[in-house]
């Protein structure tokens, strides 16, 4: 099991921009597809973006779309994710995830988080 931990939330006005990490444990990370999820208060946790392996392969929420933008570095591993464009309607806790067999998209599917990190989109 790979252990995550994602950084780089914060505070910011509409229209801004932040870049989350998410750090990753272990020697095999290359081997997870990565995903991101947020969880609005009183909102379940909802997809909003994840990579392949290799990173040639992106997905996005269509709330997102044109964007944010994910991207990992292996030798690193790392994954990110750049926001721009920030709306209040983005404020969340972000997490990421990772999966050996699939690409995460599905928040019901994963049974251990990380503790998030904030995003906060002042309007």
């Amino acid at each position: 099991q790979v252990q995550l931990v994602e950084s780089g939330g914060g505070l910011v006005q509409a229209g801004g921009s932040l870049r989350l990490s998410c750090a990753a444990s272990g020697r095999t990370f290359s081997s997870y597809a990565m995903g991101w999820f947020r969880q609005a208060p009183g909102k379940e946790r909802e997809f909003v973006a994840a990579i392949s392996k290799g990173g040639g392969r992106t997905y996005y929420a269509d709330s997102v779309k044109g964007r944010f933008t994910i991207s990992r570095d292996n030798a690193k591993n790392t994954v990110y994710l750049q926001m721009n464009s920030l709306k209040p309607e983005d404020t969340a806790v972000y997490y990421c995830n990772a999966d050996l067999t699939r690409i995460p998209v599905v928040p019901s599917a994963y049974d251990f988080w990380g503790q998030g990190t904030q995003v906060t989109v002042s309007s």
